[in-house]
């Protein structure tokens, strides 16, 4: 069978825009203990608030953007808009202390990062003002983080104001600064083939070391897991991870 009988070559974004030109009143995402509701229209205009929101803080393809928390319904948005705009989305298991967090940051070279307020008994706002005090006394814009000299944006992911990071509201608001006709060069530049996300191993033989993973990669690997169990768009599929 030829290559492109058995491969889907499209990013993620046009994955999702085919998807909701097709079913744009379906239920896209979920989450039943917090009343949250999507449907592929509503969480396709998410997404592409969120990507916009990125770009105008400046964002560039190529960028990492970390995101430290539970599975709530930011990360999959962030999934996807980091997709729409050709930053890696960097994931981070939410059971790291402080010597990780550093030691993923620095070797990942990471700019951006989302953290929620914390998980069982550690606080991750707390971490993250240990980590980068200058988050405290300095412009949000201008970080020049001594430990974390790449590192330019710190995100709350909610609508509480901590200082020295955005909150996801501020995020959101941006967007209207972006052009749609930005946000559509900025997606042109996009290949099957960029590198979307970036996911650290457990580390038992040693350090953990970063795994790429590209548009291609994850868009094949979900299609094909979908397609040899026979799922269509009547079906549901409950998602526990991160």
């Amino acid at each position: 069978m030829a290559r492109e009988d058995i491969t889907r070559e499209a990013t993620i974004g046009q994955l999702l825009d085919e998807i909701t030109e097709k079913v744009p009143d379906q239920d896209a995402v979920v989450y039943v203990d917090r009343d949250y509701r999507l449907t592929w229209r509503e969480f396709r205009d998410t997404v592409d608030k969120t990507a916009k929101g990125l770009m105008a803080l400046g964002v560039k393809k190529g960028e990492k953007v970390a995101v430290w928390a539970t599975n709530v319904p930011h990360w999959v948005t962030l999934q996807f808009a980091t997709a729409r705009i050709g930053a890696i989305l960097l994931t981070i298991n939410i059971n790291y202390r402080n010597a990780e967090i550093d030691y993923l940051l620095k070797q990942s070279d990471c700019e951006n990062i989302f953290i929620i307020d914390g998980y069982r008994d550690t606080d991750y706002v707390k971490t993250i003002y240990e980590l980068i005090p200058e988050l405290k006394d300095r412009s949000r814009d201008r970080l020049n983080s001594d430990n974390y000299p790449k590192l330019k944006r710190v995100f709350f992911l909610g609508p509480e104001k901590h200082r020295g990071m955005y909150s996801w509201n501020e995020l959101l608001a941006l967007n209207v600064q972006v052009s749609d006709e930005e946000y559509r060069q900025r997606q042109g530049e996009l290949s099957p083939h960029d590198v979307v996300n970036m996911q650290y191993t457990s580390g038992t033989t040693g350090f953990p070391k970063g795994v790429m993973l590209t548009h291609f990669n994850i868009t094949n690997n979900g299609y094909w897991t979908g397609a040899n169990q026979n799922f269509s768009p009547k079906d549901r599929v409950c998602v526990p991870v991160p």
